[in-house]
């Protein structure tokens, strides 16, 4: 699984035009992926979060300026093994806005 981690592209101030350009990069990662048969899925998750903690379940509403690590979206991918899921997440779309990819490895239940 690859696990996008970055800030939103809203509270970065970019304006619809950046925005469409950045979408393009990520329609063409994604279809290169499914070009070699390696993506299952993926979602874009939204910026605000409701975050749940502690003993008592406390609810927090948080804005993408107020949270560290702003998880953006994930792909879900089918590679021989770490090394290859690296590779894939070399064309990740955000390096240069400071965005970086998390690869783990889904644990399977028997």
């Amino acid at each position: 699984m690859l696990i996008f981690i970055g800030e939103d592209y809203i509270t970065m101030g970019m304006s619809p035009e950046e925005m469409q350009e950045r979408m393009g990069r990520w329609a063409a990662w994604s279809e290169k992926m499914d070009a070699n048969g390696i993506k299952h899925r993926g979602d874009a998750l939204l910026a605000p979060v409701t975050r749940i903690s502690g003993v008592e379940r406390t609810r927090t509403d948080l804005a993408a300026a107020e949270v560290k690590e702003l998880v953006g979206g994930y792909y879900t991918i089918t590679v021989e093994n770490l090394e290859k899921a690296i590779e894939v997440a070399q064309d990740y779309p955000d390096y240069d806005l400071g965005g970086y990819v998390e690869v783990r490895e889904v644990m399977v239940f028997e």
